[in-house]
């Protein structure tokens, strides 16, 4: 086929689209107050990580030889220019929401997001015992005389104030402590109305205690986003993780790639400052007054208002493995599945937990991706090594933001005993696999668990994934041949049921997404659905293409970016893409396949991306159990009929919210899936599942 016949989606520029979906849920007053708070925070935060990380690539393409990029048809020029228009739409209909929106909404409930001019006195001797005893001593400021000798050096992500002076064309930079102290500060209430200040507001005017022979002008915010990738190159994995630790210092030393400043600041001296960061006219974005708007993950609520929050969600008891101690025997009964963050992430953490105590357990293996810094799994493997257990850990050391922490979890699992291996050079380990081997009646008997998501209990609470326990040893024959490869002892796996890239999984959905058109020509029953997080992979786009030209119906849910555009007339006619953004982070891949009538579901840890079939060991597990099948089956057409939180994907990348049918009742997928799983768990339920 011919490539360049097929349109595509820019992926970092529909990336964007997604994160505009998190700004239509802060502007959606059905969302309690404070929820829309924080998604303003999740849109800011997503958008410096984009700056860090797409943008920052973008910029070192700009390097390559212009001849060369256009060779390769690389236009990042064209593409910084299209980004930087379409985020600085976002920022405007950002700072509408806010202020116009949100800033209201928190008066109406006696909430004052105050200002330093509108302090009373009261308030200003508050603020200012606050500075002196808190703020002053985290101060850190540089007085700009020479523009041609000095220089100026901004950690990435770290707020400033850049301070104009009467008399004088030098300028002060000040930071703003807030990694250290509290953005948000409460001040002394008034009347049962709650004021609330940032702390850049509460620096401001004493700056005249910093600059003490300067007489101030005035001061403007600004943010510097930095180059947040380790560009290593190294062919021994355990140099390579040495060297990513070496390197972690560098991060914060990054190339510049943007610039958020106060759009009040004078030409001239934003010239100035641009030309001393050595920034480009396009890296720079103008704001408000304030910047770091993630901040708002942390806003105090000095009301205690229940009604301001999305209620505690109660978390549902598997029916099988909160009646039954014993989990190798119910696992050995009959697959069982889990589903976050309906349920406890503590039914991973137990069964790790009996491994480490039980005396028929000879071993464990696990991959850990994102690594918590302290929790009750790590320290059940710590407490397995103590028992005798032998304990092999893989550890990805190339986890953008969290390698240092997980070097440190693997110096610490190497020094208590256990056998730790790292990521290869070019190939990261992005599986959510654990294996378990046990003595029993003189056989060895192997226990897997296979999720979608990190092994971390912390995100389990806000990311939607899920995982499969098992010890049919279809599937735990496949995963010990896994673990042979990521600790060297195998180079090329010969699995039969799992799919693993960048070995098996590419070729097996090639022939799955064939298989369906097949079918679909011979008129046989025929369909795809599939939930991921990214559709970026051409190759598996023109597969997706192909099938919906031969009259495959093809449903998908991508939660964030896609390059593949549906709805094309002799393109891809038969192609629906919807996204949903809620509560919870949709984060699992269920991956499903009509196949005749004798359909094939499965769940893993790779997207649709290049980089999961081909630069990453993943695991993607067949549901062989009919039960958990038609468990999977039935949450992925709930959120495939969500008609109040999905979005439709179209070639303009509107957003436009899916609409309900007159004839058909609202489905806000993630509450029903929660009202179907307290349904099959129920005590009811549970009295038709005893399999012992």
């Amino acid at each position: 086929m011919n490539e360049n016949k097929y349109p595509y989606h820019d992926r970092d520029v529909n990336w964007l689209s997604f994160n505009e979906r998190v700004l239509q849920e802060a502007e959606d007053p059905t969302n309690p107050l404070y929820e829309r708070l924080k998604f303003l925070a999740i849109f800011s935060s997503n958008l410096d990580e984009y700056f860090r990380v797409r943008v920052s690539r973008l910029r070192q393409i700009k390097k390559i030889d212009k001849k060369l990029r256009k060779k390769l048809a690389l236009k990042p020029n064209k593409q910084v220019k299209e980004i930087i228009k379409l985020v600085k739409v976002q920022q405007e209909r950002f700072g509408k929401i806010f202020f116009n929106q949100l800033i209201p909404e928190l008066a109406k409930n006696n909430i004052y997001l105050t200002d330093y001019p509108s302090y009373n006195p009261d308030q200003h001797q508050f603020a200012t015992q606050y500075f002196n005893s808190n703020i002053l001593p985290l101060i850190h400021s540089k007085l700009i005389t020479d523009l041609n000798e000095d220089e100026l050096f901004l950690e990435n992500n770290k707020l400033y104030y850049v301070v104009t002076f009467e008399e004088s064309e030098a300028f002060g930079i000040v930071n703003i402590p807030s990694d250290t102290l509290d953005r948000f500060i409460c001040l002394p209430a008034e009347n049962r109305k709650h004021y609330i200040t940032f702390l850049d507001d509460i620096i401001k005017p004493n700056l005249h205690q910093i600059f003490e022979h300067q007489r101030i002008a005035n001061c403007y915010q600004i943010k510097l986003s930095r180059d947040a990738e380790l560009y290593i190159e190294d062919e021994f994995e355990g140099i390579l993780a040495q060297k990513i630790k070496n390197s972690l210092s560098q991060r914060d030393h990054g190339q510049p790639t943007r610039l958020l400043f106060d759009a009040s600041m004078p030409k001239t001296l934003k010239t100035t400052i641009r030309k001393l960061l050595k920034l480009g006219k396009v890296d720079m974005m103008p704001g408000g007054k304030y910047h770091n708007f993630s901040d708002f993950f942390s806003f105090p609520d000095p009301t205690n208002n229940d009604a301001l929050h999305f209620p505690d969600a109660h978390e549902i008891k598997h029916c099988i493995f909160d009646q039954n101690t014993n989990y190798f025997r119910v696992i050995a009964s009959k697959d069982q599945l889990v589903h976050f963050p309906y349920m406890s992430f503590d039914y991973v953490q137990s069964f790790i937990n009996q491994a480490a105590t039980d005396q028929s357990v000879t071993e464990i293996k696990i991959s850990l991706y994102r690594v918590a810094k302290e929790s009750e799994l790590t320290n059940s493997l710590l407490k397995a090594l103590e028992n005798g257990k032998k304990v092999t850990v893989f550890i990805e050391a190339k986890a953008r933001f969290d390698e240092k922490n997980n070097l440190k979890w693997g110096k610490i699992f190497e020094e208590k005993g256990a056998s730790v291996f790292y990521s290869y050079p070019n190939i990261k380990v992005h599986s959510k696999i654990l294996l378990i081997k046990r003595k029993e009646k003189n056989a060895l008997v192997s226990y897997a668990y296979i999720g979608t998501g990190n092994f971390n209990a912390k995100t389990s609470k806000i990311y939607c994934d899920h995982g499969l326990f098992t010890s049919n040893p279809k599937i735990t024959k496949d995963l010990i041949e896994v673990f042979e490869v990521l600790s060297g002892k195998m180079i090329l796996p010969k699995p039969k049921h799992l799919l693993v890239a960048p070995f098996t999984a590419r070729k097996t959905f090639e022939e799955l997404i064939d298989n369906e058109i097949e079918n679909a020509k011979k008129g046989k029953t025929e369909g795809i659905k599939a939930k991921l997080n990214s559709l970026e992979d051409k190759n598996i786009i023109k597969k997706l293409y192909e099938a919906s030209n031969s009259g495959v119906q093809i449903e998908l849910l991508v939660r964030g970016f896609t390059c593949l555009i549906p709805g094309l007339e002799n393109i891809s006619a038969n192609i629906k893409i919807t996204s949903i953004v809620d509560r919870y982070l949709e984060h699992g891949r269920i991956y499903h396949f009509e196949n005749g009538g004798d359909s094939k579901t499965f769940i893993g840890s790779a997207d649709w991306m290049t980089r999961n079939l081909d630069k990453r060991i993943e695991v993607l597990v067949p549901i062989l159990d009919a039960d958990c099948k038609k468990e999977l089956e039935t949450i992925l057409n709930i959120q495939l009929m969500d008609n109040v939180k999905a979005r439709i994907q179209d070639a303009e990348a509107k957003n436009d919210y899916k609409k309900k049918m007159d004839d058909k009742p609202s489905i806000q997928s993630q509450n029903s899936i929660r009202i179907y799983l307290n349904q099959i768990h129920s005590s009811e339920n549970m009295l038709s599942k005893q399999y012992f």
